[in-house]
């Protein structure tokens, strides 16, 4: 009888200096997303721009820890959320599920990092699906909120309030937080 063994990946514990660096990147989210500009429903920050520089730096897994630390902190009652706000009503609000897409940023960098490697093309390529997941997730939740108020929202509506004016920006941010990340791993032992 032929029996085949599944081998499972240890689990590996965080080191001191992947703790570390995971705290500074869920600080750099929340001040990252206090500077905010107000247009319409939805705020201008830079809360993309510091994901995309936490999984370039310190990778998926502990870039998902990051921000699962910072939504975590939102909720709990820390104001590190857009505009200095906090608590579960936020993410549980109609633009929550933008938020609640970083999570999905995350775990897309990660796995597809593990499966296809860490060259310059498949990173970007897996922060574009990234950011496209996490608008998509964004806008159905946001339509989701509204109408389950009784307010009337379509998807392309949402799309055209929530998504469209951001893309330039998101675009701009990516294109940074690798312009940076790509000089500061040149030059530091991260």
């Amino acid at each position: 009888m032929n029996s085949t063994v599944s081998v499972k990946e240890p689990h590996r514990p965080f080191t001191t200096k992947e703790l570390v660096l995971t705290a500074m990147f869920t600080a750099l989210i929340a001040v990252c997303s206090i500077i905010s500009i107000p247009i319409g429903e939805i705020s201008f920050t830079l809360q993309t721009f510091a994901v995309f520089c936490a999984l370039n730096i310190i990778g998926g897994r502990n870039g998902l820890f990051s921000v699962l630390v910072y939504i975590l902190l939102g909720c709990i009652g820390l104001p590190v959320f857009s505009k200095m706000q906090s608590g579960v009503g936020v993410i549980t609000g109609p633009t929550g599920g933008y938020i609640l897409g970083f999570v999905l940023m995350a775990l897309v960098y990660w796995g597809g990092t593990k499966l296809l490697g860490r060259s310059l093309p498949v990173r970007v390529a897996l922060m574009v699906v990234g950011l496209i997941l996490c608008y998509t997730f964004g806008t159905i939740w946001f339509v989701f909120g509204y109408t389950k108020s009784g307010s009337d929202m379509t998807f392309i509506r949402a799309m055209e309030l929530c998504v469209l004016p951001y893309i330039p920006g998101d675009v701009v941010k990516l294109i940074l937080a690798l312009v940076i990340t790509e000089r500061i791993k040149k030059h530091a032992d991260i």
